[in-house]
């Protein structure tokens, strides 16, 4: 039995008269989609391996807003974001981390006219920082050699300008990385970006989501690497719609670096 993972909340920091090094900021797929809470857990895990002090919000966290500002709705959002910052401001949070580049984007960018000030950090940023300052240890393990491609979150990647972090991570894990053809600064959403997620797409020839998998697929990856909740369910559905999910798997950075010694 592997022991319980330990997830501490803000309001036992604060009976403690405690502040965390960071806050983690779940996210609604984080916390509810089956397939996005084990990367979750994989996060934790290595934020507990690092022996960061870290807390969630737990049933005080809400949805950032980014589905309804990106759908068009500006008044929701904004009741979304106003209530998040008064929780944030009341517990004095001065460093967030995610694992959603859309939240990510949300804090970084949109908070910040509401009053919401804070250093926002992605996920693979944080991981990145912990290597470099030798707080967590990474080797190749299980990946070493597999021939490995990225898909850039549209939030993380062009919105935002950060390709390296989850390159660097990938280097460390001394993967095989084989780019597609439209990458970085050049690369294609997964479909699921401005509330696509939730909703079935118009009527067209080919779901956004089956062409990037397609391209994904031309670089003959035993592993898709991505970096958002939301691609890895697009990405996933895309390399079942082309029948290879016996083959080909789709995985969060951060769930390489927490199983890569796993045998």
């Amino acid at each position: 039995m592997s022991e319980p993972l330990k997830v501490p909340t803000m309001a036992e920091f604060m009976a403690q008269g405690k502040q965390p090094e960071v806050l983690f900021w779940v996210g609604c797929a984080g916390s509810f989609d089956d397939r996005a809470k084990k990367i979750t857990k994989a996060f934790v895990k290595l934020l507990n391996n690092a022996r960061v002090e870290f807390a969630v919000l737990g049933t005080e966290e809400s949805c950032t807003g980014d589905p309804a500002k990106r759908a068009g709705n500006e008044f929701l959002f904004q009741m979304q974001a106003m209530a998040n910052i008064k929780v944030l401001n009341s517990y004095k949070i001065k460093k967030i981390v995610t694992a959603c580049p859309h939240c990510f984007n949300t804090f970084k960018n949109e908070y910040p006219v509401l009053g919401g000030n804070y250093e926002v950090m992605h996920h693979t940023q944080f991981l990145k920082s912990l290597l470099s300052e030798g707080r967590l240890k990474v080797e190749g393990g299980k990946y070493k050699g597999k021939r490995i491609t990225f898909h850039d979150p549209c939030y993380l990647g062009r919105a935002n300008n950060e390709y390296e972090a989850p390159r660097f991570l990938l280097r460390k894990l001394e993967v095989e990385l084989i780019e597609m053809k439209r990458c970085k600064s050049k690369g294609l959403c997964c479909g699921a970006g401005g509330a696509q997620m939730f909703k079935e797409p118009e009527p067209g020839d080919k779901d956004i989501n089956i062409e990037r998998t397609e391209e994904a697929l031309e670089t003959k990856p035993s592993i898709i690497a991505a970096a958002c909740p939301f691609c890895n369910t697009m990405m996933t559905d895309g390399v079942k719609a082309k029948e290879k999910e016996t083959d080909i798997k789709v995985m969060d950075i951060a769930e390489m670096i927490a199983n890569a010694d796993d045998l």
